[in-house]
């Protein structure tokens, strides 16, 4: 089995705590998210060999750049870094700071190559402007031109739309999409935004304190966390507690208890019938019933409650709905808004809503606060689920 263009192994207890296994293959892009502090930035650095971790291993295209025997520092080895702040010589116009970078390439042919690569990421006639007269994003594509003057094995993005508006940043983004396909190396991309790491990654790592806790398909791991700690760190908007009522294997689900209603989920029979269990579904599979028209598919896991939050949102409504009008319960839907309108939603009205059984996703049980000021175990009742 070929092994993939890009492996990291990294341990340390200290400085900054480190316990990261990943991989990257060549014309992939790899998203590193979690909260500040989790180690994302030092796990770029320690790839391009700018810090040394403790332990590990880190090799690129069959090169070793770190084991237990061997530290390439950071010049020989092919890595093209981009920092959050670009870090431009500010006397430099943009073809100077790209030519900066290409010490390997003959003197005499230093600027075509340059232009060349502004041209790649269309700063094409904008080469003679120093950093002061180019636009955010035009500084940002300057420094891609300039990690790319390397010609790196392996591209590194430090959160590099963090510091240009959401414009500029979504134009970026295409940009940044576009350009992997011509690139066809392993890309490592640092963001604190789920949503420009689903967009643009193949996979999403997700870190915390260092470590890495889950990795995956961007909409597989936000729909699938592994448990309730990742599910905080992707969003994961809908978490309750319940308990496993029983399996059916011939009818292919899980019966669970939450509240008053037993709800059938997807089977995973891992999970031992009458014991807890933390759950969890997403916005979108909260579906709302109709008020003038029943459908088949209301009974599917249907639940009444009251709007207790209702807010427009551009073309959508944000619905905190409180089930069973318990305050414990609250269920959070996104709804268009022209559903909403067209069944007259507002705070104080009477819904339901199908919670999709394919929708509903278990995870082991975990105690955990509810972000609202809810007290612990929420939506948890203690009840034989006869009673």
């Amino acid at each position: 089995m070929t092994e993939p263009a890009l492996v990291v192994r990294l341990e340390q207890a200290a400085p900054i705590p480190l316990k990261v296994a990943f991989d990257c293959a060549a014309g992939e892009l790899v998203a590193l998210v979690g909260p500040s502090g989790s180690g994302k930035s030092t796990i770029l650095r320690a790839i391009a060999g700018l810090v040394k971790p403790m332990s590990g291993e880190v090799r690129c295209n069959g090169e070793t750049w770190q084991d237990a025997s061997r530290f390439v520092p950071p010049q020989a080895r092919h890595a093209g870094l981009v920092f959050q702040h670009y870090a431009l010589f500010p006397h430099m116009s943009a073809r100077r700071n790209v030519e900066a970078a290409l010490g390997t390439v003959p003197r005499a042919a230093r600027r075509d190559r340059a232009l060349e690569l502004l041209d790649l990421v269309n700063l094409g006639g904008l080469e003679d402007r120093l950093p002061h007269a180019l636009s955010g994003g035009q500084q940002q594509r300057v420094a891609v031109a300039r990690a790319l003057a390397r010609d790196p094995q392996v591209l590194l993005l430090d959160e590099p739309f963090s510091a240009v508006d959401q414009v500029t940043r979504r134009k970026l983004q295409r940009e940044l999409a576009q350009l992997r396909r011509r690139l066809r190396m392993p890309i490592v991309f640092v963001t604190h935004d789920l949503e420009e790491a689903a967009m643009l990654a193949d996979r999403m790592v997700v870190l915390q304190a260092g470590e890495t806790l889950q990795a995956g398909p961007p909409f597989e791991l936000i729909a699938r966390p592994r448990d309730v700690q990742v599910a905080r760190l992707v969003d994961f908007r809908n978490l309750f507690h319940g308990e496993i009522v029983a399996h059916r294997p011939d009818a292919g689900h899980t019966l669970v208890r939450w509240l008053d209603f037993t709800l059938e989920a997807p089977l995973r029979t891992e999970f031992d019938a009458g014991g807890p269990i933390s759950w969890g579904i997403l916005p979108a599979h909260c579906i709302l019933h109709r008020r003038d028209r029943p459908s088949r598919g209301e009974r599917e896991n249907p639940v009444t409650g009251v709007i207790d939050e209702f807010v427009p949102f551009g073309e959508n409504a944000a619905v905190t709905m409180r089930v069973d009008g318990r305050a414990d319960a609250e269920l959070q839907l996104s709804i268009p808004l022209h559903v909403a309108n067209r069944n007259s939603l507002a705070q104080g009205a009477e819904i339901s809503v199908t919670l999709l059984r394919e929708g509903i996703h278990l995870m082991p049980f975990q105690a955990f606060e509810r972000r609202a000021g809810i007290p612990r175990g929420a939506g948890v009742d203690r009840r034989p689920a006869g009673e």
